[in-house]
């Protein structure tokens, strides 16, 4: 799923990682693992989710003549139990992580490249070979992916004579129009945590901000959107409370006309049979420029544990899942797109409704991509600037400018 979750300040995450290069060092000396199953950590706590990942797992394990075995736990716990598990020498074969978290563990040695592994990765996207790197070395790869698009209400648009917007002015125009009564025409995710960057970094990137230089400029316009939207009454001032699940439920109960959200909403929505929903790619500055929205998923990896055969077993299995039919066969049941260029091709084919997302992820890109292990504080420092533009606490230069220190400063 999308896995999004607040991340610790960056001297945390690097101590964690550092923590678990430690242990992981240590792996192959304690517990003598079973030689027949391979052991998976990852975040599949639901339990059609845990178990339609079982089913996979099997498919790929039966002809190696192994079996494998699950551990889940919360998403925002997973990096703490790696620990744990590292430090009692019982760390998993494969470790499913955030694509976020990849350099904080790739940058310490903890994670074994998965070319040394026996992954193959050919015929990936560029976007997913990108969110598994740290320094040009590939450590993790994801069966799926998902993004941000633009849902609308088929039917309050049309009862308003309107088309889903392609640019920012058209965006303000039609939000503008279907504002009324109890109903705002737009509404965003815009807490100060991991869900509100990543809503907030299609308008940044499309509009040619730059994580690694905040203050250039080039990002003030994409607050100002988001000013101006909220000045107008055409979204809420709510948004700064309101995370993903929060703007769905506004969509669903009729008080927005359009929403930025990703595919994960998908199965809530289709339970709505009266809602008649679709959906557009994110506007963008000037007509004719692709989105560059954020890439988010999780990526297998393989810890460095020095047992080489559990990691080439391993290695066996995740080429296994990423075999096009699997990886077609995932993301209809995630309703995320497949990251093998094939595989996402019959995906959009399989499921125009969703094809936005499809198109979305050719030009998205990975948030650790140019800042890397930094990127915790870069977000933090993202999420105090426009919490302070919408608040009407700061100008969106100002805002950024002081952004720029805080990520600097690794606060």
């Amino acid at each position: 799923m999308h896995l999004l979750r607040r991340r610790p300040p960056a001297s945390a995450a690097i101590a964690t990682a550092t923590a678990f290069l430690t242990v992981a060092g240590l792996a192959g000396c304690g517990n003598v693992p079973d030689p027949g199953t391979i052991t998976v950590l990852n975040s599949a706590t639901d339990t059609l989710e845990h178990d339609q990942e079982q089913k996979f797992f099997d498919v790929c394990a039966k002809p190696l003549g192994v079996k494998v075995r699950q551990t889940s736990v919360p998403a925002d716990q997973v990096v703490s139990k790696a620990l744990r598990m590292a430090s009692s020498r019982s760390l998993t074969d494969i470790l499913e992580l955030d694509g976020s978290d990849v350099p904080q563990f790739a940058d310490t040695g903890g994670l074994v490249p998965l070319k040394n592994a026996g992954v193959d990765v050919s015929g990936m996207s560029g976007s997913a070979i990108t969110m598994g790197s740290f320094d040009g070395t590939l450590y993790g790869i994801a069966r799926s992916v998902n993004s941000l698009a633009l849902f609308y209400n088929v039917d309050l648009l049309k009862k308003a004579g309107a088309e889903p917007p392609a640019t920012w002015d058209q965006l303000k125009a039609t939000a503008r129009k279907l504002t009324h009564g109890k109903t705002y025409g737009m509404a965003f995710s815009a807490t100060p945590d991991a869900d509100g960057v990543y809503q907030f970094l299609p308008f940044f990137w499309s509009g040619g901000g730059d994580e690694a230089h905040l203050d250039n400029g080039r990002g003030a316009p994409a607050l100002q959107l988001w000013k101006d939207l909220v000045d107008q009454k055409s979204a809420s001032s709510a948004a700064v409370t309101w995370n993903q699940q929060d703007v769905n439920d506004q969509f669903i109960a009729g008080r927005t006309a359009m929403m930025i959200n990703g595919p994960w909403q998908v199965p809530v929505l289709s339970e709505h049979k009266d809602l008649h929903w679709a959906v557009a790619a994110i506007p963008v500055p000037q007509s004719g420029r692709p989105p560059v929205p954020p890439i988010g998923g999780t990526v297998m990896t393989v810890p460095q544990t020095k047992d080489k055969q559990r990691q080439g077993t391993s290695a066996k299995i995740i080429n296994c899942l990423n075999e096009r039919k699997n990886q077609v066969a995932w993301g209809e049941a995630v309703n995320n797109v497949p990251t093998r260029t094939a595989a996402a091709a019959a995906y959009k084919a399989q499921n125009p409704k969703l094809g936005p997302f499809a198109d979305e992820v050719a030009t998205a890109r990975s948030r650790t991509d140019r800042v890397g292990a930094g990127w915790p504080a870069v977000s933090d420092a993202l999420a105090g600037a426009f919490q302070s533009v919408l608040t009407g606490r700061s100008t969106p230069e100002a805002a950024l400018k002081q952004a720029q220190s805080r990520a600097t400063a690794g606060e």
